[in-house]
């Protein structure tokens, strides 16, 4: 067990999972249960990406240079502020004799656990990024261990592309799920819908048989997802009167996909007695969740979000192909990279 979950790479402090831990040993030399991965491109995730901009005014030059100096520090890109990674693409360079992931050297793939517990060496400083975007082309090595989820990229997506929807593959198959679980007629609130989990969560719940209501936060998000919702509201997902009086009628289910902090409060009250809220930003402050929803005396079943089901990464992918609305977003905020 010790091995497949990567303690032996811990660092400090001993004892605790990868994730968990201040510093990863990144060397690029593999045990028998693990995976080198030549490092092409990085995915911060949106919180974490935020974070770091707002920190150095928009500066992409000190954007840069704080992410190399975490990578650098820590063995492994995971924000101290925000707690967040991202994830990441390559080409499997060498395959341990007892690795159950089934991969072999030249499959392209994308990690589809956290950078947060993958230990990453970078061997560019970063010198191809301009620190303006989320994702970072980029070269090193990247390990994965026996438990590591890991997807091998699909041949009719670019791997930018596919990048993007990997990133964020959790929420929609979630948002399937909980959907599924209720009898008769669901309605589903997206703060967030805009963006890249936001506009998977609504083709998902749309496609399970739900109503969909898409929260954006002004005219030029509403324009990006119109044919995606049911209804459009809009309204600042952190004020949490406006967010329920723009909804309306309580929802059955609140996604929440925002990743700036202090969102918890409009879902609880956007969402019906005996519904459900679905936490997927690492913005979220969980004891603002629990003791908000306490305090609105809110009968509501809260989920987080982990990022991992089973065949999720596939589910996400097919979302993109059968929902023209979709890719033509997703193509949008890869461009716009």
């Amino acid at each position: 067990m010790s091995a497949s979950v990567g303690l032996r790479r811990v660092l400090e402090p001993a004892g605790v999972l990868p994730q968990a831990a201040w510093r990863l040993d990144a060397s690029p030399e593999i045990a028998a249960d693990e995976v080198r991965i030549a490092v092409q491109r990085l995915n911060l995730d949106a919180a974490s990406f935020r974070q770091l901009a707002e920190k150095h005014g928009g500066d992409g030059a000190k954007v840069r240079a704080e992410v190399a100096e975490i990578i650098e520090t820590r063995g492994k890109m995971h924000n101290p502020v925000t707690g967040s990674g991202g994830m990441l693409i390559g080409v499997v360079e060498a395959v341990g004799s007892e690795s159950p992931l089934g991969l072999k050297s030249g499959d392209r793939v994308a990690t589809l656990v956290s950078l947060t517990l993958t230990p990453l060496k970078i061997t560019d400083g970063l010198a191809k990024w301009d620190g303006r975007s989320e994702q970072i082309p980029t070269e090193g090595t990247a390990i994965l261990f026996g438990r590591s989820v890991v997807g091998v990229l699909p041949d009719d997506l670019e791997p930018e592309l596919a990048l993007a929807v990997y990133d964020v593959c959790g929420a929609p198959a979630l948002t399937d799920r909980v959907v599924r679980e209720y009898d008769g007629s669901v309605t589903v609130a997206v703060l967030g819908g805009a963006g890249k989990s936001g506009s998977l969560s609504l083709a998902a719940a749309r496609l399970a048989g739900a109503r969909t209501v898409a929260v954006v936060r002004d005219e030029n998000e509403a324009a990006t997802v119109r044919g995606l919702a049911d209804a459009i509201a809009i309204a600042d997902a952190r004020d949490p009167v406006a967010v329920a009086e723009a909804v309306g009628t309580p929802v059955t289910i609140t996604v929440v996909c925002v990743d700036v902090p202090g969102c918890e409060h409009g879902a609880i009250l956007a969402t019906e007695a005996g519904g459900t809220v679905i936490f997927f930003s690492m913005a979220t402050s969980f004891p603002a969740a629990a003791l908000g929803a306490e305090g609105l005396a809110a009968d509501v079943t809260m989920i987080i979000g982990n990022g991992y089901l089973p065949g999720h990464a596939e589910f996400a992918v097919d979302l993109v192909r059968r929902v023209p609305a979709v890719r033509q977003l997703f193509e949008s905020r890869v461009a716009g990279h």
